[in-house]
Order: structure tokens, then C-alpha cells, then sequence
């Protein structure tokens, strides 16, 4: 079975708002958003792997305080899956002792907390059966989506991004799509800061959505607090024959 919680999907913060965290099976994080705090010290202890789509903070901000709350119950390092511009960026201005101690080498340089993979797009990690596809996307910082299926079931995240070819590309490349998880940052009155921003405004996302082969449930993430009934309406007034709605913190998929 293929499991997937939310816990975090918002494109900001607030009461009962938690940024960018889905878990996988109960051993899989893709981002490390806020959302990382709604599991308790027992769920995270068995998180194994994490996905990174990008290093925005609002999608890594959790991951220095998972290893920090794990630090000493950890026998075998998170391993942390990104793009190496990703993981430089991480490295470079998170893990560099003035903002947070360098878990890349505590307790030890040979036995760090967490280890770091590089990926790239196209690029396919199977865990326990279950593989998971990096695929570009398009937004101001270097951004991937992921793919994950298992045994015919599938679902795609598309993380940060405007207009591309290459998520919708790879997406059609496959057989089939059962859930697709896509951002919609901002509303059509805010399209202009939306091109700026590299994010999707509806008539952005409608557009790309029409070249997708596949009919999947489309749930949209990342929107930002307050202003998620009026994206809401507006994507569903631009493709009323979608079926799409808002995705939800803590809500629960088996594919």
C-alpha cells in the first residue's frame, strides 16, 4: 500500500497553519516544513529518508530541529535526498555552526545524524519497494517535484513552480496518475508577483494542467493564508471539469 499523510501544506503560517511536510509509509518525508511538528517523538523516530524539493525555508525550516529532537535516539542517519545545489545551499547557510550546529558532522564526522544523497532530475531512489522520481519544475531557486508509486499506484507533487513543460513531460511519460498534488501560490490578482515569484496564479495553473494526459484527483497546496477560498474558486471556475479541491493538513491517502 501506498501511504501518504499531510502535514503541512500551506503557503504560509498561522493558527492551525503548518508549511510544507508530507510523510510517506511513516519512514518518508518529502520537504521539512513546519508540518514536521505535528509528529510526535515517536512518528519522527521513524522517519529514515527525506526528499528535498527545494531550499526555500518555508520547506527545509524543520529539518535542523527533527535532528536536533532525534540527536540522541538516532542509531542510523536521516538520509536526506536533494539536488547539490540544494545541499550546498543547506550546508552552506543552515548546517554552519552560526545558525545551527553542523549536523553533518555531529556526533562525529564518521557517525553524523544525517547523511546527504545527491539527486537529479529523472533521477529514481526505491525504498521498501516504493520509488520515488525526482522531475524539474520551474520556479526562482533550482526546484524538483517527485513521483512516487508503487505497485501501479501512483501520486505526484509538484512543489514550487510556475509554467514548465518538464513536470507535465515526465508526468505523461508514465502509464497512469492517481492523485496530483500541485501548488497554487497565489490568486489572479496577484499573477504579476506570481510570474515574479516563479509560483502558479489559476489561469498559470489551468493552463499547464492541459497537458496532462491522465485524470487524477488534483488537490492544491501552497496557498497563501486567507486567500485560499478565492484561488480555490478561481481554478475551479477556469477548469469546472476538474476534479480539484484544497488539500488539507492531516489528511490521509491510501493508494
Amino acid at each position: 500500500m501506498l501511504k501518504l499523510r499531510i502535514l503541512g501544506c500551506s503557503g504560509g503560517v498561522g493558527r492551525g497553519l503548518r508549511t510544507t511536510s508530507l510523510l510517506v509509509n511513516d519512514s518518508v518525508l518529502i520537504d521539512a516544513g513546519s508540518g514536521v511538528g505535528e509528529l510526535t517523538l515517536e512518528e519522527m523516530s521513524a522517519v529514515k529518508h527525506l526528499f528535498i524539493t527545494h531550499s526555500h525555508l518555508d520547506h527545509i525550516n524543520f529539518l535542523p530541529l527533527l535532528l536536533d529532537s532525534m540527536f540522541e535516539s538516532l542509531i542510523e542517519p536521516i538520509i536526506v535526498h536533494a539536488q547539490p545545489v540544494t545541499i550546498r545551499a543547506i550546508k552552506d547557510h543552515i548546517f554552519n555552526w552560526t545558525i545551527w550546529p553542523d549536523f553533518t558532522k555531529l556526533p562525529t564526522p564518521e557517525k553524523a545524524v544525517v547523511k546527504f544523497v545527491e539527486m537529479l532530475p529523472n533521477d529514481k531512489v526505491e525504498i521498501d519497494g516504493h520509488e520515488y522520481e525526482m522531475i524539474e519544475v520551474s520556479h526562482i531557486v533550482p526546484a524538483v517535484g517527485y513521483r512516487v508509486e508503487f505497485e501501479g499506484k501512483s501520486f505526484a507533487f509538484s512543489g514550487d513552480t510556475s509554467s514548465n513543460d518538464s513536470f507535465w513531460n515526465n508526468l505523461n511519460a508514465h502509464d497512469d496518475l492517481d492523485v496530483l498534488i500541485v501548488e497554487t501560490a497565489f490568486p489572479e490578482a496577484m499573477y504579476d508577483l506570481a510570474l515574479k515569484a516563479r509560483h502558479y496564479a489559476p489561469s498559470l495553473l489551468v493552463e499547464d494542467l492541459k497537458k496532462l494526459r491522465h485524470k487524477p484527483d488534483i488537490y492544491l497546496t501552497h496557498l497563501k493564508p486567507g486567500l485560499e477560498n478565492q484561488i480555490m474558486t478561481e481554478v475551479k471556475t477556469a477548469a469546472p471539469s476538474l476534479s480539484i479541491n484544497i488539500l488539507q493538513s492531516d489528511s490521509n491517502f491510501e493508494l
